[in-house]
């Protein structure tokens, strides 16, 4: 092994072992990184170690790439997104549409976990930010659902991974991160919202599947309510009057990227101004509302640029040690052709879901791996969905699975960590179809997106 390997191994070695003592993560890339920049110089003066490395062609440009980050029109529509999402779980619109639904789909067995699965849909496609939809939806849902005795871990297992789809079904913060580290017109926003549309829904029908067969299967998972009310006209219109709202948003922000009407970034701005005119509408708009909403996205906004700046610096240290030719030598050498090569891909993706955020993921593996994918004829939006897809479960893998830390913080008394690890693993089980399905019908992926835009 040469030293270029070893030193590759030892920046990630060192990165996850000070994320797993506690180290916040933007620190730990940018820590690493300049350690092992100091420590390649050294070696170059030292010893003249056999290693490409130079410190002003590495730690001398990274004011230039890092203002290169933060002067890219298209990070405008992150913070945009992050408002529009925060607003939207505001606006009272969700409970609303959750209320409405639950007339019509309360009498069926399991029929209240198939309203938010249908909520999380909805709320997914006009937010985006999976953290406000699995708190919405748990703060919503896990209450009557206890009331009319399901059962713990199927109730809190749904809220929990319908809300995930929100970093899935566009518009997504997490396609924007990934269409700017591709940085290929083949891979754009718009090719990428739309070559998600499918599998989001693909994954939506998937849940609503399993939830409709497991009540059938075991009585007592989702009983049907004793005291079924009939239906009537009245509440079919009170769902239609119930879901224009998020529908029209809907429309607006996706129809103009779709259409070309709109850049993904003049889409987001629509978004935003569209949920302000929403929470106006439904008088759920004041001060203190809008002064929250503009404070949750300036600090989850400079957490993501926080991570940007601490990849910059460790991807740009382990590009100068030769990381991007240990990467390509370490992938090609694989005794696979094309299709084993994504499989491991995605293999390690998953894997490193346990331990990290699909932040991280995004910014430091994507750039790394993506480049000799591509090298061997991959479609790029076809392996950026699988990507997508892939990192969605991380949500959901312990020890830092988000989404369950998010709902358990809304969980009612009684609810252990342990009701919640029990009740998403069948729904882990449902995105590993997902991916599969996407892997082996590659059209699920491409069709929208090439039906639109043309094959290149």
């Amino acid at each position: 092994m040469g030293m270029e390997e070893l030193l590759v191994i030892g920046m990630f070695a060192s990165f996850m072992g000070l994320l797993l003592l506690g180290f916040p993560v933007a620190w730990s890339l940018a820590g690493v990184g300049f350690l092992f920049a100091v420590i390649g110089h050294f070696l170059v003066e030292a010893y003249q170690a056999n290693i490409w490395f130079t410190w002003d062609g590495t730690i001398g440009v990274l004011d230039r790439r890092i203002y290169g980050i933060v002067a890219n029109e298209l990070m405008v529509a992150l913070p945009l997104f992050i408002f529009m999402g925060i607003m939207l779980d505001r606006s009272g619109i969700a409970e609303k549409l959750m209320n409405s639904l639950v007339t019509v789909l309360g009498g069926l067995r399991g029929g209240y976990a198939v309203t938010v699965v249908i909520v999380g849909v909805l709320l997914a496609a006009s937010t985006g930010i999976v953290g406000a939809s699995v708190v919405l939806l748990g703060m919503l849902s896990l209450g009557p659902m206890m009331a009319a005795k399901y059962n713990k871990s199927f109730a809190v297992g749904t809220a929990c991974s319908v809300g995930t789809l929100g970093i899935l079904v566009p518009p997504s913060i997490m396609l924007v991160l990934i269409a700017d580290r591709l940085g290929t017109s083949e891979a754009s926003v718009g090719r990428l919202f739309m070559g998600a549309l499918v599998p989001g829904l693909l994954l939506a029908f998937l849940y609503i599947a399993y939830i409709l067969i497991a009540a059938f299967i075991k009585k007592d998972l989702a009983p049907a309510p004793k005291d079924r009310k009939p239906l009537n006209l009245r509440a079919f219109v009170n769902v239609f009057w119930a879901s224009l709202p998020p529908l029209a948003l809907i429309i607006a922000v996706l129809g103009s990227i779709f259409t070309g009407f709109a850049t993904t970034t003049e889409a987001s701005a629509v978004g935003a101004f569209g949920s302000l005119l929403l929470a106006l509408a439904n008088r759920s708009l004041n001060y203190r509302v809008l002064a929250d909403a503009v404070h949750q996205t300036s600090r989850t906004t400079a957490f993501i640029f926080a991570i940007f700046i601490g990849a910059t610096v460790f991807a740009s240290v382990l590009r100068g040690l030769g990381g991007d030719d240990v990467v390509r030598a370490a992938i090609i050498g694989l005794p696979f052709g094309e299709t084993g090569v994504v499989l491991v891909v995605l293999l390690v993706v998953f894997l490193l879901g346990f331990f990290l955020d699909w932040v991280e993921i995004t910014l430091i593996i994507l750039p790394l791996v993506a480049p000799v994918v591509f090298s061997l004829g991959v479609d790029p939006v076809w392996f950026a969905i699988l990507f997508a897809i892939c990192l969605q479960t991380s949500f959901l893998t312990p020890p830092v699975g988000f989404a369950i830390f998010y709902i358990k913080g809304v969980c009612p008394p009684g609810i252990q960590t342990r009701d919640i690890y029990k009740g998403v693993a069948p729904f882990v089980g449902l995105q590993l179809l997902g991916l599969f399905l996407v892997f082996w019908f590659a059209p699920i992926a491409t069709w929208l997106p090439n039906e639109m835009y043309g094959i290149r």
